[in-house]
């Protein structure tokens, strides 16, 4: 496999690396040459592009080839990833003999479509409670996750998957203390998400930016507990409250259907979901391509 770099917005054929397009992103242009011919005068050159369906490509309104050969796709889609083959040909002329000789040089270009990963928050946190038994405990429960909900509603973010347990926690100093162990998912996708993302294609961009403003206001209502606890409360100690330091938060991320992450073959991409490619498909918001044999096209989100 070949690989290319950005040299004066031209990709030029080097060795080694995948190129990777954002999904509805314009790609690099393409240059159907490597950097050393690039140098050199070139004799009635001719430029022939083969597409991932193994046929010519011609320009039309999404696909741009220039007179000197250079390819740029506009809005890149799952379906055009795959292998893109231009063949130069050009002649050297010997100048005693006017003799010329055809030369062809074939480039390949390997190009997937990718997208940014959806953002969800795992969340932990504890509280104190006077007993492991009785209907407070579930009343505190329900009260918070109500709180939270209103907190990020505005960003089309709600809490999702919530649990809690109570243990017996001994603490020194402190003895023996009954707390609650509670967790829940914070996710960008509550009910009309879709309105918020004003008629994007790159959504994920939206729910990214409103998923991190969720996590910090998440993050400063708990450390708001912590004050009111340490400041507001001069002898008198509710016997339920939040235990301060026990806030825990980590990023899960999600691909939409027909996307996955895979280090080892999308190394230089590891962070992104990548088209699943032919003989993969993902059908769900998991985060990797399943195998299936059956699947001929990039992008499938069954095994059909």
């Amino acid at each position: 496999m070949r690989a290319w770099v950005l040299l004066s917005a031209v990709l030029w054929y080097l060795t080694g690396v995948k190129i990777y397009v954002k999904l509805h992103h314009n790609s690099p242009i393409l240059a159907c040459m490597d950097f050393k011919r690039a140098k050199k005068e070139t004799v009635d050159p001719t430029y022939l592009w083969i597409g991932p369906n193994e046929k010519p490509l011609t320009g039309n309104n999404q696909i741009n080839i220039t007179k000197t050969g250079k390819l740029m796709m506009e809005d890149f889609l799952e379906a055009f990833s795959g292998l893109y083959t231009c063949t130069l040909s050009y002649k050297t002329v010997r100048a005693e003999t006017q003799e010329e000789t055809i030369v062809k040089q074939r480039y390949d270009f390997m190009i997937f479509a990718y997208r940014e990963p959806d953002y969800s928050y795992q969340m932990a946190v504890r509280f104190t409670t006077k007993s492991c038994q009785g209907r407070y405990n579930d009343l505190l429960f329900r009260v918070l996750k109500k709180i939270l909900d209103n907190l990020i509603s505005d960003l089309s973010c709600h809490v999702i998957e919530p649990s809690y347990k109570c243990h017996f926690v001994k603490i020194p100093k402190h003895g023996l203390m009954h707390e609650l162990f509670i967790a829940f998912q914070v996710n960008p996708f509550a009910p009309g998400w879709k309105g918020a993302c004003n008629d994007s294609a790159d959504c994920e961009d939206i729910t990214n930016h409103n998923i991190l403003q969720a996590r910090d206001r998440i993050e400063e209502f708990f450390r708001s507990q912590a004050y009111i606890y340490y400041h507001d409360f001069n002898k008198t100690i509710p016997a339920m409250h939040f235990v301060d330091h026990s806030f825990q938060v980590i990023r899960v991320d999600s691909c939409r259907p027909g996307f996955g992450k895979n280090e080892g073959l999308h190394s230089n991409c590891a962070s992104c979901c990548v088209v699943c490619s032919p003989g993969t498909f993902s059908p769900d918001v998991d985060v990797t391509c399943q195998s299936c044999i059956s699947v001929h096209i990039y992008g499938a989100k069954s095994c059909t």
